[in-house]
């Protein structure tokens, strides 16, 4: 049997009329940018979280980027964030100008230790960007507090976390802005890129549609910032509207497969994830701990099952961003070692995961 770790064509067939009939009004429209699906959108994705605004963009990166810049941060500046990331959330704060500046991560959440922040901390700290990192919200409280303390505004890195709770609020209506990704394999995918940022400071809600439209403001080629092209088509945004719509129960059906791994892998030896008590983990990865990790990966593959590693490099130590190189991230170090993704989207069927669960088994007692 083969499992692929991601099946994008399974997705589209659940929602083909749908999203067929979206797509074909949108280009029997004529209006293809900025147009009534973006402005809809926004208005339905910020009443899902909860927040007053809601700003598309062209991708997550940009809407992390944008949100920096919109704050006025930038050369000679600092952006305290975590190197257990995908390297976009680094890149969005180079972009900037300013340097990012890496903290250690919980063992068990995989996110931000926000115990870790004083350390960071230094004259030029201007933001906090804590990762909401495979679905798992970051202890947002003592991160508010300090970034309070300090007056710093926090922007919430929400690629991955689509729906997950946090005291019972939902990750990016925290902060001063929420950043999301709407890359395909998202909990909520567009068919390109695309992303959005959320926030319930309406003046920076302003100044954030101004800088992702070339720093225009409401009157038209009247440019008040040199601002950058980042918008979501009305192509993308007709497809995600209709995607919203089903989107809790897909985060419902994540979680449904969650709890059938954690029960059918609980005698394996392997490091399940958890979830504790002050979060809704949304399950966007389903990432294990195996000291075996490299092995454990060649065996799923030879049985049919695709695993990934989400990330085999911390930012700090890519190329690009060598003179971060820090020896401080000891429990990041570790992780990059031992953490395998196993397929987790909804149209997995019962079959697939009994599947997944036997090979990891059959490894075990192999070894």
């Amino acid at each position: 049997m083969e499992v692929p770790y991601v099946n994008l064509a399974a997705a589209y067939r659940e929602l083909k009329p749908e999203l067929d009939e979206a797509v074909q009004k949108v280009i029997a429209s004529g209006s293809y940018i900025l147009g009534e699906n973006v402005a809809a959108l926004e208005d339905e994705f910020s009443s899902w979280l909860g927040v007053a605004e809601a700003v598309t963009v062209n991708s997550g990166t940009d809407a992390l980027y944008l949100s920096l810049k919109a704050l006025g941060i930038g050369d000679g500046h600092e952006v305290i964030t975590v190197s257990h990331t995908a390297v976009n959330t680094a890149l969005a704060i180079a972009k900037t100008g300013a340097e990012p500046v890496f903290v250690d991560v919980d063992a068990d959440t995989f996110c931000m230790d926000p115990g870790a922040l004083a350390g960071a901390l230094s004259e030029r700290t201007r933001a906090l960007m804590p990762v909401h990192l495979y679905g798992h919200p970051v202890d947002m409280d003592p991160v508010m507090d300090f970034a309070a303390e300090h007056g710093l505004p926090v922007i919430e890195d929400c690629a991955q976390a689509h729906g997950a709770l946090y005291r019972e609020r939902a990750v990016g209506s925290i902060g001063h802005a929420g950043c999301f990704s709407f890359y395909p394999t998202k909990n909520l995918g567009a068919c390109g890129d695309g992303g959005a940022v959320v926030t319930d400071d309406a003046a920076l809600a302003r100044k954030l549609r101004s800088l992702a439209n070339c720093g225009q403001g409401e009157e038209r080629y009247r440019n008040e910032y040199r601002g950058d092209v980042s918008r979501l088509d009305e192509l993308q945004a007709a497809i995600l509207r209709e995607k919203l719509k089903r989107l809790d129960a897909c985060n419902r059906r994540r979680r449904e497969i969650a709890s059938y791994y954690l029960e059918g892998l609980s005698s394996t030896g392997l490091v399940l994830p958890i979830e504790r008590e002050w979060g809704r983990h949304v399950y966007h990865l389903f990432v294990v701990r195996s000291g075996r990790r490299d092995a454990l990966k060649t065996h799923l593959e030879r049985s049919g099952v695709q695993a990934m590693v989400h990330y085999p490099l911390p930012v700090h130590l890519q190329p690009a961003f060598a003179e971060h190189r820090s020896d401080r991230l000891p429990q990041t170090q570790k992780l990059v070692d031992e953490i395998l993704s196993l397929p987790v989207y909804p149209e997995l069927s019962k079959d697939q995961l009994d599947h997944v669960i036997g090979a990891i088994g059959n490894f075990q007692q192999e070894h």
